[in-house]
This record gives C-alpha cells, structure tokens and sequence, in this order.
C-alpha cells in the first residue's frame, strides 16, 4: 500500500484533465476506513468531471470515481472489520472527496453500504451508481402508486447506464416495459435484456397539445429536456415520472395542465445524497427482486489506462450498457 495507482484530476489554466499517478494513503481525502478496491464503473457524470465538460469536482486535484466496491482493509468504526466486502455510491465521492478510480479509497464510514450476500463485488459495480439510480427511480414511482397492473412503463435513454440497468430491473419485477431508444440498431438488444416494446426517438413529438394521448403509467427517465417534457403530456393520470438525468439538455418545456387534470407526479431522484436506510432498502431489492438479469451482456470492462476513451464514448452519446473499471481481483 506504500504506493499505489489512481486517476486523478487537475485543472491547470482553467483547463481540466486527468491522468494516472502514483500516490499513497496519506494524500487521500480523510475516512474512517480504507477499502482495497475491486471495481468501480464510469457514469456520465464521471465524464463530465473528469473532462471539464461539467462543473462537478469541487476542488483539484482529486481522484474521481463517483462509486467503487472492495473490501476493508483498515477499520477505525466498529461497524466495519478487516474483509468486509463493501461499497460506495455517490455522497460526495469523485466530487470533493478522492474517488474510486484508485486502488485504495479511504472514506467515512457512514458512506459505506455492505455489499448484499447475493452479490459479488463485480455484480455490485456492473450494477453501481446507474443501477442504484433506475432501482430508487422504481422504488419511488412505487411509493407514488405504480404497480404491474397499472399499464405500461418507458424508460428513456434505454441503451444508457441507468436506461438499460432500469429496463432489467423493471422486467425482473414483471412490469411491462417500453425502451426508448434514439439508436435505431439497437432495438434487438433492447428486447433481448427486457423490453416488451422499442419506440425510436421519432415518437417523440414537439410540444403541440399540452396533453396527448395517456399512455404510460410510469416513466425512469434520465434524459430530460424535450423527452421529459414529452413525458408529462403522455402520462396516464396519476402516472409517475422519476427524472434522474439531463443529456438531452436542462431546459423544459411544460406546462401544468398535466398535473392539475391527470394528477400526474414529477419525481426527481437525487441518488448522491440519498439517506442510509433508504440506499440500504435499494440495494436489498437490488439484489433480489429488482436484480438486473442481463449484466454480462451491457458490461465493458476496462482498467484505469482506458478511462479516457470511455469518457469519449459517454460524452458523444455512443455508449452501450456499462463500463466497469477492475482495479483487483479480490
């Protein structure tokens, strides 16, 4: 542990960049435990950090990486011992706190989950920050009515990180998925992890009604701009609309009628910040009944030398599934 390999990022002239180093425990951030990493995984909001593109590392230099799993290696809380297999998403983590692209993370305790029995370190990172968001996007529209019975549901950006970990977790708990795609080729790989349905992007009309058709009864969508503002005026009433992304742009077109005529519900979903007992909840339905039944087939899996061409292929809309980062085999 006397050296070690990380990702870390800096900005230099206004200009921010990331490259692999050599460092050591004592330039990481403060924690009450340190973990040997196993995997962590490459979300949009890592490449946005790491390339600049978006304001999300809140000093530099830190190493990034928004989630990881591993095991315990030293413990200074009794809630933690020397092998736990453990993980982290979110909280901070790869934003002002060195993340997980690194072979050892050192972080607070109260931001670590254990691991669910009925899964693996690589499971647990295949699924990671995406997964966890579609899941608590499910979980919340439950809590706000949705059931199997209600109709149909649509996930938007369906080829993504969360689109294709959320089509796998909503068929696992036998709702009736529709996948949204603007990838015209990649229709039979959406039916093959879940989807009942593939609509192309071109369904997706401009605002001409404020109230179209009614025909999903819940929506995970972490796309907004148009394709959300599409979404409200096509709910069922009391349909739920869990919003957790923004790649096709932060401005929306709306209007209440929606809301006041089919008491629709806009939810967003906040996976950084979310509660310890709920992300405990998440991770148990997780790993059992919204377990994703197709992980080999969305994962790449890399090492930290290849971060920067998954960056690209994020940030230019070319990503399928999930990249996962092997940082050991533990």
């Amino acid at each position: 542990m006397d050296q070690f390999s990380a990702f870390r990022v800096f900005q230099e002239d206004r200009k921010v960049y990331g490259k692999v180093v050599e460092t050591q425990l004592d330039d990481l951030s403060e924690g009450d435990v340190v973990a040997q990493v196993a995997y962590s995984c490459v979300n949009y909001k890592d490449a946005l950090a790491a390339t600049g593109t978006g304001k999300i590392m809140r000093r530099f230099p830190l190493i990034g990486g928004i989630d990881f799993s591993g095991r315990i290696v030293i413990s200074n809380d009794e809630r933690f011992a020397v092998g736990d297999a453990v993980l982290v998403t979110g909280c901070g983590l790869g934003e002002n706190h060195d993340g997980g692209f690194s072979e050892y993370v050192r972080v607070p305790a109260d931001w670590v989950v254990p691991v669910p029995k009925e899964l693996d370190l690589r499971e647990s990172m295949a699924i990671g920050t995406a997964g966890f968001t579609a899941a608590l996007s499910v979980v919340e529209m439950e809590r706000n009515g949705l059931s199997r019975d209600n109709g149909k549901t649509i996930v938007t950006g369906a080829t993504g990180g969360v689109g294709s970990l959320a089509v796998q977790c909503l068929a696992t708990a036998g709702y009736k998925v529709t996948a949204l795609t603007r990838k015209d080729g990649e229709h039979d790989f959406l039916m093959s992890i879940g989807a009942n349905e593939v609509l192309s992007d071109n369904a997706v009309s401009e605002a001409v009604s404020p109230l179209e058709k009614a025909r999903w009864a819940g929506a995970v969508d972490p796309v907004g701009g148009r394709v959300l503002s599409w979404l409200t005026r096509t709910m069922q009433p009391g349909g739920s609309v869990a919003c957790s992304g923004l790649t096709a742009g932060t401005d929306l077109n709306l209007t209440v009628l929606p809301f006041i005529l089919r008491g629709i519900k806009l939810l967003g979903i906040d996976s950084s910040m979310c509660p310890m007992a709920k992300r405990k909840e998440v991770w148990r339905r997780l790993a059992t009944d919204l377990k994703p039944g197709h992980l080999k087939s969305i994962v790449t899996e890399i090492s930290i030398l290849d971060l920067q061409n998954a960056f690209e292929t994020l940030l230019t809309g070319h990503a399928r599934g999930r990249f996962i980062v092997k940082l050991a085999e533990l």
